[in-house]
């Protein structure tokens, strides 16, 4: 089965879309086009590498990249997971090559560590039901991984 390539798009490309892009690679045959980016420059965000990490997906390496960096029209579909993602991603591909899947920034999240790792799995949670649901239960791919 022939997998669509897809962007992920939010804001910083600190926590949600680099969290989908590197979750759903996972997930696909080996040489799929999964990408990330943000639509301001953004930073890796610890607390992403920390609760993928928990999935056994290493973020090291991994660079933020801004959308005006990169063309989406290069890909299949591009996924806009903030409001303000699919302001700017309506601007330059056509509707029919969006979605949009409204994600919590867990970095809101005001409590201790724990309360903090919590909301970060919960949105790398969200994220894997989302992927499965879009794509296929059971989606994986040549890496052997199941989330």
């Amino acid at each position: 089965m022939t997998h669509p390539s897809v962007l992920f798009v939010c804001n910083m490309n600190s926590v949600r879309s680099p969290m989908a892009a590197l979750l759903m690679s996972t997930m696909v045959p080996e040489g799929t086009n999964i990408d990330s980016a943000g639509i301001y420059q953004g930073w890796v965000d610890p607390f992403t590498r920390d609760v993928l990490g928990e999935r056994g997906i290493n973020i090291e390496g991994f660079i933020s990249k801004q959308l005006n960096n990169i063309d989406p029209n290069e890909f299949d579909l591009v996924v806009a997971m903030t409001p303000e993602a699919a302001g700017e991603v309506r601007k330059i591909v056509p509707r029919e090559k969006i979605e949009f899947w409204p994600i919590d920034n867990p970095s809101t999240e005001t409590g201790g560590q724990e309360a903090v790792l919590a909301a970060y799995r919960g949105v790398r949670d969200e994220i894997i039901t989302k992927i499965q649901s879009r794509f296929g239960d059971g989606l994986t791919g040549e890496t052997g991984k199941s989330l």
